[in-house]
């Protein structure tokens, strides 16, 4: 039998692909199929390391959360992570193959279309139906030659298209319209429907413009999706998080730097179930306010991202921070910057061989050419912060720096499993006085225990009694928002339709 596919391509980024694939994923697992997520090529500083230590996009890992299968890097091949304006490190199959510029990585997909089909095919015999994701628009007509993520991934996958537009930013029918009018008329026999996203409103305002479309198109209209608040990870950097959320009353204060390269800020998606808390993301050109915490998160560009830090007057605010007692929490590149010293004798991330971090911790790295990813699990070694003594954490390290504690440190998490092996090694460092802490480990707050033993140390210092989350478990949390994303589109999308399409395909 034919395994089935159905693809999901966009008129634009950030019109809601990924979220709608996730809502694919989980219907149909819902109705009994097995399904799986696929995108040949995914350009983001989130990522993720599966079980064999092999990274992949996090937007795929949602959507293999919401079909309720195990990520595997079959449904993320290509992962281009930007370094610089100009250059991306480009991971195949979980691993570093070399940093590329565009040019480069455009010569080098010939090649790389027969990777992508072959690592398509074998995901494909393992699941009744997989859903494709596209990546920005397919009307880019000068990126058409040796495509592999728009109609040229369709067409080596044999599936057909829907096509979302996003009505909440204007302009959607131009841009449906637009999109299929600058496709080859091969390409258009594959769109067999259209999905309007984020719609704000009556509908029956919009309805005629919905006959026309389809009049103009000669596409059906499958379905208008209202904008739905769900806390669903969000890759997208225009994603709603970073908008501070001024009616929200938290008891604590979390501000994290949102850096020009940074990576994995879906570390801290959790902060933002917990009642008490009011999160800031501090973006270009802002000012650090008087948070409880502050926490750098990761980092593609390490070194650039602190000389950013140093050059706009943050550096000194973040200081300024700790010196009044602050709490400061660094995650990955973040830890490296809290450090004395980043060095870089191979040049694996700057140019530049060496400089001085904030200081804030007493440790020095070196970037290493090797890159460590792997998925890991220990408990809480510090002894300057009682209550958090002996708690077990688990996440996930992505990074090429090695780091050494000086004697004014002490390690903050003994890792004792490393993929699948018990180990006994020291991560992180902690301040004597327990204020500044920092770790490789990715995920480190989705465990519930962890996050709000963490939060209620500083519940305790502003004199507030301890709080219980109402979130006891992440993974549930998370199992909720995705079955609220599968009721809200099976209400608002013909679902029989977009069976019909993929069985007569």
């Amino acid at each position: 039998m034919k395994r089935k596919s159905i693809m999901i391509q966009g008129t634009a980024s950030s019109v809601g692909k990924s979220i709608l694939t996730a809502a694919f994923c989980r219907i149909f697992k819902q109705d009994g199929y097995s399904v799986a997520p696929f995108k040949s090529q995914n350009m983001a500083l989130n990522s993720f390391i599966t079980e064999e230590g092999l990274e992949m996009g996090r937007a795929q890992v949602v959507q293999a959360e919401a079909a309720q299968v195990t990520p595997h890097v079959l449904m993320n091949p290509i992962l281009l992570k930007p370094s610089t304006d100009k250059k991306a490190q480009v991971i195949f199959m979980g691993k570093v193959h070399k940093n590329m510029s565009a040019v480069e990585y455009h010569e080098f997909k010939p090649e790389l279309k027969l990777m992508v089909k072959d690592a398509y095919s074998k995901l494909s015999d393992q699941y009744d139906i997989v859903v494709l994701e596209g990546a920005g628009s397919p009307a880019e007509i000068n990126l058409r030659e040796n495509d592999i993520v728009n109609m040229g991934m369709a067409e080596l996958s044999d599936s057909p298209v829907i096509l979302v537009g996003d009505i909440d930013r204007g302009g959607v029918f131009a841009s449906i319209y637009g999109t299929i009018m600058l496709m080859t008329e091969e390409e258009k026999k594959r769109i067999k429907g259209v999905i309007i996203n984020k719609f704000r409103g009556d509908i029956e305002i919009l309805k005629p413009g919905l006959e026309m479309i389809e009049d103009l198109t000669g596409v059906p209209v499958l379905g208008v999706v209202p904008y739905t608040h769900l806390r669903i990870e969000d890759e997208d950097s225009l994603s709603e998080r970073f908008k501070f959320d001024a009616e929200k009353e938290g008891q604590i204060k979390v501000e994290i730097l949102y850096l020009p390269h940074v990576s994995n800020f879906t570390d801290f998606n959790i902060f933002e179930t917990q009642e008490d808390v009011n999160v800031r993301y501090v973006m270009r050109g802002q000012t650090i306010g008087d948070p409880d915490v502050l926490i750098i998160p990761g980092s593609k560009n390490t070194i650039e991202d602190l000389i950013y830090l140093r050059n706009s007057g943050l550096e000194e605010q973040i200081i300024r921070l700790s010196r009044k007692g602050k709490r400061i929490v660094g995650i990955c590149g973040g830890y490296q910057i809290l450090g004395n010293k980043l060095s870089d004798p191979l040049h694996t991330e700057s140019a530049i061989s060496d400089i001085h971090g904030l200081g804030l911790l007493d440790i020095d790295t070196v970037f290493e050419a090797e890159k460590t990813t792997t998925q890991v699990s220990g408990r809480i070694t510090s002894s300057t912060i009682e209550s958090l003594n002996n708690l077990e954490v688990a996440g996930y390290e992505i990074h090429m720096g090695v780091t050494s504690l000086g004697e004014k440190a002490s390690p903050f998490v003994e890792i004792t499993e490393r993929l699948e092996e018990e180990v006994s090694i020291m991560d992180g460092a902690i301040s004597d006085d327990g204020k500044v802490f920092g770790s490789y480990i990715h995920g480190i707050f989705d465990d519930v225990n962890f996050t709000r033993t963490f939060l209620n140390e500083i519940r305790k210092e502003k004199g507030l009694d301890d709080l219980t989350s109402k979130v006891q478990s992440f993974d549930e949390f998370k199992e909720t928002e995705y079955e609220k994303l599968a009721d809200v589109v099976r209400k608002n999308v013909d679902i029989k339709k977009v069976y019909d399409i993929i069985k007569a395909w």
